[in-house]
């Protein structure tokens, strides 16, 4: 087995530091979701799955602010309003993900007692978590690219200048790969 390359490493951590921080999120705004939904369950006289999306909603918020101030903080800022449309159109997506599986559980098989309710919860909002990590950081908190608007090297940077961790400074990676010039790695 071949070892890793420094740069293949450091994107896994990288990735892992991302998901952390995802994690850190979500599983906060788990924490704020099942409490919601069980304080509306016993409180308010609404179907369990009206009362799911309603927790549903209320933690799509708390994580919104989360993601933005915590988790892609470094993220572009520059489009503010497409960010917040995008983040609300794929978070709709994972609401119809958590809450259909808590649906099909009650209103198709009958599994309506508390804990299955709350079990059930849990594995929509485990199957709309993996959807939402992938559509957040592919589509809503975007990467900032070096030289871009707002990246570093860019016209927002006050240091200016080169990017140390720009792929194409072959003094900062020399290593990198460069289609144009080398050939693909074995």
């Amino acid at each position: 087995m071949r070892p890793l390359r420094p740069a293949a490493t450091s994107g896994l951590a990288a990735l892992g530091r991302e998901f952390a921080k995802f994690g850190t999120v979500g599983g906060l705004g788990i924490v704020v979701n099942l409490a919601v939904f069980n304080l509306c369950r016993t409180v308010t006289g609404l179907p369990v799955v009206r009362c799911s999306v309603i927790a549903t909603v209320v933690a799509i918020t708390f994580n919104y602010l989360g993601l933005r101030h915590f988790a892609y903080r470094d993220r572009d800022k520059s489009r503010r309003s497409r960010q917040v449309a995008l983040f609300a159109a794929f978070s709709a997506v994972g609401l119809v993900i958590e809450n259909g599986v808590l649906y099909a559980a009650t209103y198709s098989f009958g599994w309506d007692t508390p804990f299955e309710n709350n079990l059930f919860k849990f594995l929509g909002i485990g199957a709309a978590t993996l959807f939402r990590f992938w559509s957040y950081r592919a589509w809503v908190f975007k990467t900032l690219l070096p030289g871009g608007p707002g990246g570093p090297g860019g016209p927002d940077d006050p240091g200016g200048g080169p990017d140390h961790g720009d792929p194409s400074n072959s003094t900062s990676n020399p290593a990198a790969y460069h289609p144009e010039t080398t050939a693909p790695p074995p």
